[in-house]
């Protein structure tokens, strides 16, 4: 490690040294200690290097949230492995491609994910040694195996700007694509949430989010690097959740629609305290907003950012500002320009882009789409946006030709959805366009047309994208129409499409 290098590996160490014997991670009836997660994440990080795991080796995981995935992120940051952490919700072919593009060279699979993951592995020989989280079957080695040593780790020389967790994005052109994001990028980012939310080591943050997102991951190194505690949820539950707020005094959580709903219908029956919330990050709409705050006392922040940006990059109390996504957090530089890459005055529309030490590191093998994204010294979002008299970001949706939908937090592009509804042999004509959704914010539509004398059935369509791609990939609702609106060039007419189709 040079002079000026700091990794989250440093946060742990500093922890243990700081924090010693406060709890740390709550993880079922589980309490691990700062010092005692530093002692497992130094012995699992011996056995990966014995299991022949080397610096900027990948380290692909498939499974809910657990501590051994935590053990993992903390095991990387010491060895300088990175992290390939992949979206359980993806179809087998999804999965498939993430993994020969990000070519782990050791797999781990939660015990819901081995058939999966058993079925995929053997076709790759990059992957040299397969663990299971949780149970393990014949094929999965035991997760113990590699924690059970009394090894001493050397010191391997990791830099701050040194890769450390590939996210997967929305499918782009068929393909989703990797955004490479460093100790530097994690270590920035979570800073910013600490100084705009005031983090100490007396916060308690429920991880509800998937570690597979940045939301979920950003939020949990965030309050770890403050030196407070998380609980750890292997996936959303209603009554955990809530009993935990109430039993370990959570004062932290990020969220995506409905939880937030969810959680203030399901608490009307069990009527437990959730006074102890202070901070509630997301997006989520103004009558739940209102509901949560006059229940709670807390305050919730509205943010803009992406996994591109290792999370916000914009952020503000709700009600400071209704609407807008927020002021420029403070390590951002966040503009907004025109086509010609020119910065426009406020209240005028253009693209979002953004640089900071937030900002990834590129695409993982994908140069000439970093080349594009980083353009004239910024990353371009894709997203538009403008910023008011006052300096609040207003997000306006994605720029025409990088459109995307957001039912309940996730990314899709509604290019990938068309591309499997027209697989389908009926089909002559799809778009697929988002629509409000009470339940999750925004919801998926697609608007066909049929080839001459076929039918076909809503829920027949639905079920034939649902087998193909993730499952919230699949359209909520479908509408069959005799033609579609047509732009001088001949491609169809996204913005006619909405106006005609685009309510739910």
């Amino acid at each position: 490690m040079g002079l000026y290098d700091y990794t989250v590996y440093n946060v742990i160490q500093r922890n243990a040294r700081i924090q010693k014997d406060r709890v740390a991670w709550i993880s079922g009836d589980e309490k691990i200690s700062h010092l005692e997660f530093l002692k497992r994440v130094d012995s699992l990080a011996f056995g990966l290097l014995e299991a022949g795991l080397k610096h900027g080796d990948r380290i692909g995981v498939l499974s809910q949230n657990c501590m051994e995935y935590v053990y993992l992120y903390g095991a990387a940051a010491k060895i300088g492995a990175v992290m390939l952490p992949i979206n359980w919700r993806l179809q087998l072919e999804e999965v498939e491609y993430v993994i020969s593009d990000g070519e782990p060279k050791i797999f781990f699979a939660g015990s819901e994910f081995q058939k999966l993951a058993g079925e995929i592995i053997p076709k790759f020989d990059f992957v040299k040694n397969q663990y299971a989280m949780g149970p393990a079957d014949g094929y999965f080695a035991a997760f113990n195996g590699l924690m059970e040593n009394d090894g001493v780790c050397p010191e391997v020389e990791v830099k701050t700007d040194d890769p450390y967790v590939i996210i997967h994005t929305a499918a782009v052109a068929g393909r989703q694509r990797g955004a490479t994001l460093s100790h530097g990028n994690l270590i920035t980012a979570d800073m910013q949430c600490m100084y705009m939310w005031h983090l100490t080591n007396e916060d308690c943050h429920l991880l509800m989010l998937p570690l597979f997102h940045i939301a979920g991951l950003s939020a949990c190194l965030s309050v770890m690097q403050a030196g407070g505690k998380n609980i750890i949820l292997p996936k959303f539950d209603a009554d955990q959740a809530l009993q935990h707020i109430h039993d370990d005094k959570v004062s932290i959580f990020v969220e995506f629609p409905p939880m937030l709903t969810t959680l203030l219908d399901r608490n009307e029956e069990l009527k437990l305290d959730i006074s102890s919330l202070r901070i509630l990050g997301g997006l989520d709409s103004p009558e739940t907003v209102k509901r949560y705050e006059e229940l709670s006392g807390g305050v919730y922040w509205t943010a803009y950012g992406q996994s591109e940006t290792t999370g916000f990059v914009a952020l503000a109390p709700y009600f400071e500002k209704p609407g807008s996504a927020g002021l420029p957090a403070y390590m951002a530089d966040v503009e907004i320009v025109d086509p010609q890459g020119e910065f426009v005055e406020p209240g005028a529309p253009g693209e979002i882009v953004v640089r900071g030490p937030m900002v990834f590191k590129g695409y993982w093998n994908l140069d000439k789409d970093n080349e594009y994204t980083f353009r004239d010294g910024w990353h371009h979002t894709g997203d538009m946006g403008r910023f008011d008299e006052d300096g609040y970001l207003w997000y306006a949706g994605r720029m025409p030709e990088k459109e995307l939908i957001k039912p309940g937090g996730e990314n899709v592009y509604p290019s990938e959805v068309e591309k499997v509804i027209l697989e389908h042999p009926a089909v002559m004509e799809a778009a697929v366009i988002g629509v409000p959704d009470k339940q999750w914010g925004e919801a998926i539509k697609a608007v066909c047309v049929l080839k001459q004398g076929e039918s076909l059935e809503e829920s027949e369509l639905i079920e034939f994208v649902a087998a193909r791609i993730a499952r919230f990939k699949k359209p909520k609702h479908v509408v069959f129409v005799s033609e579609l609106p047509k732009a001088e060039d001949g491609s169809i007419d996204r913005t006619k499409v909405k106006e005609a189709c685009g309510q739910d």
